[in-house]
This record gives structure tokens, C-alpha cells and sequence, in this order.
């Protein structure tokens, strides 16, 4: 299993041992991580699973490609050095101990 961890805005953390190859989104889901909603299913053709991606781990991740990057145009307040979708993050072992903060609301 991969531990990521995810922060609520209230900085109340939830830990989750994540399967790998399941989409981040879909393993905050899988746990019960409120504040990822989800409503296209993975599809990225929403923003309602927008994520703060810790600084020291947003170089580690693959790049976003450019249907991510225009749908988080529609997330609640994007940071464009941190936000990405988390359906499009796929969980590997080398995600281990992954910070993921969560904001404050979606689109």
C-alpha cells in the first residue's frame, strides 16, 4: 500500500493506504476523503477533484497535460504552482508519504 496523506482545510489530517495504479481521486474516494467529489468520475471533465500538491513532491509527479491544465480554470481558486486534478495522478510506490491539501470548497 501507498500512505498518502490528505489535509482538510481545518488542517485535520486523514491518512490513506492507497492502492497502486488507482487514480489519486479514486483512492480519496475509496477512503472516504470528504471534499473530493468527483462528479465526472475520473473522466477531467470537471474540477470537483482539485487538490493542493505539497511543494516538495509537484516536481515528482508526471506533468499535467494540457486538458488538466485547461480544466482547472474551473476549480475553486487554482494555485499554478501547486493545484492539480486528482483523477489525473495516477498512485504509484513512489508516492509514498504524498501531502495532499485539499481546498477549501470545489468549483
Amino acid at each position: 500500500m501507498v500512505e498518502i496523506t490528505f489535509v482538510e482545510p481545518d488542517g485535520s489530517k486523514r491518512v490513506v493506504d492507497a492502492v497502486a495504479g488507482l487514480s489519486l481521486m479514486e483512492a480519496a474516494r475509496n477512503e472516504g476523503v470528504r471534499g473530493i467529489e468527483a462528479e465526472c468520475g475520473g473522466a477531467c471533465s470537471c474540477s470537483t477533484c482539485h487538490v493542493y500538491i505539497a511543494a516538495d513532491w509537484i516536481d515528482r509527479l508526471p506533468g499535467m497535460s494540457a486538458l488538466e491544465e485547461d480544466m482547472l480554470d474551473f476549480a475553486y481558486e487554482p494555485d499554478p504552482s501547486a493545484s492539480r486534478l486528482a483523477c489525473q495522478i495516477t498512485v504509484t510506490d513512489d508516492l509514498h508519504g504524498l501531502l495532499v491539501n485539499m481546498p477549501q470548497r470545489q468549483g
